[in-house]
């Protein structure tokens, strides 16, 4: 059971509000039932939104929490005056105290994704993702040139994940290569990674947890075996060594701090899109 339902409104894609309110949510520990409630740019998609929100204030007798980014003052409005939760006006609480100390007025622009057709950088971004959906795994060795970085680690260690967060969110070209026995064998990085050492990103993993997730895709085989994966870290983690390749632990790590330690170690004046 959840201890409280919580609503993302905002007159554009709702990501600002939605990432926002999770990181304020996550200093308590309490369940929630989350609502998203994207695209409420008209006064009667608000009257719908403040209905569903009264709604359950009634059934579970609970003030629903409702994080905004409404920009329409007129759809805010009707929020502000109908709702029965408890109201988070995020561009309220930020942008006009803003607007008072810089002096000028804010554009009141819906949403960070608007106009994206005139944006170089989200075609950059575009471009990112399908350089990294196609240099997955080590199906390409065409154009490593043009990588940001090349996340190398053996299987199930994060690189994939990492790669399309990196792309996604920051625009990077990023390969990612995966070492196995063959590799292990020669003692050596695989021969097509080798000119582009200084773009490399080591990521590794405990044995004990690549042996969970592992066996949870292929439960009982050799692959998955602790046994297996204590040799494939060893020799992952001696291999990195030995090569000066920078690498880092996503054991207990999010994607969100693998991707930023990445982003701190590799390029650390990487706009934020």
């Amino acid at each position: 059971m959840h201890n409280r339902s919580v609503f993302f409104i905002s007159d554009g894609t709702g990501i600002t509000a939605e990432t926002f309110g999770n990181a304020i949510l996550a200093q308590f520990d309490m369940k929630t039932r989350q609502v998203r409630l994207p695209f409420t740019d008209t006064v009667d998609k608000a009257h719908q939104a403040v209905r569903q929100i009264n709604h359950t204030a009634e059934i579970e007798g609970k003030k629903p929490i409702v994080f905004t980014t409404l920009v329409n003052m007129e759809v805010l409005g009707v929020i502000q005056e109908g709702c029965k939760g408890m109201l988070l006006d995020m561009f309220g609480t930020f942008v006009h105290p803003l607007e008072n100390e810089l002096g000028l007025k804010s554009s009141h622009r819906i949403g960070r994704f608007s106009d994206v057709s005139k944006s170089q950088q989200y075609h950059d971004r575009i471009e990112a993702i399908n350089f990294s959906l196609a240099h997955d795994d080590g199906q390409s060795h065409r154009d490593l040139a043009g990588a940001d970085v090349i996340l190398v680690g053996i299987s199930r260690s994060g690189k994939t994940p990492t790669s399309l967060y990196l792309a996604m969110q920051y625009g990077m070209k990023v390969a990612n290569y995966p070492l196995i026995p063959d590799d292990f064998e020669r003692r050596e990085l695989p021969p097509a990674l080798t000119p582009f050492r200084k773009k490399l990103f080591g990521l590794t993993i405990t044995p004990e947890r690549l042996n969970e997730i592992r066996n949870e895709r292929r439960p009982g085989s050799r692959y998955s075996s602790l046994e297996n994966c204590r040799m494939e870290v060893a020799e992952a983690e001696a291999m990195m060594r030995r090569a000066g390749i920078r690498w880092l632990s996503t054991t207990t790590k999010s994607i969100e701090e693998i991707a930023t330690t990445i982003l701190q170690d590799t390029r650390p004046d990487r706009p934020v899109y």
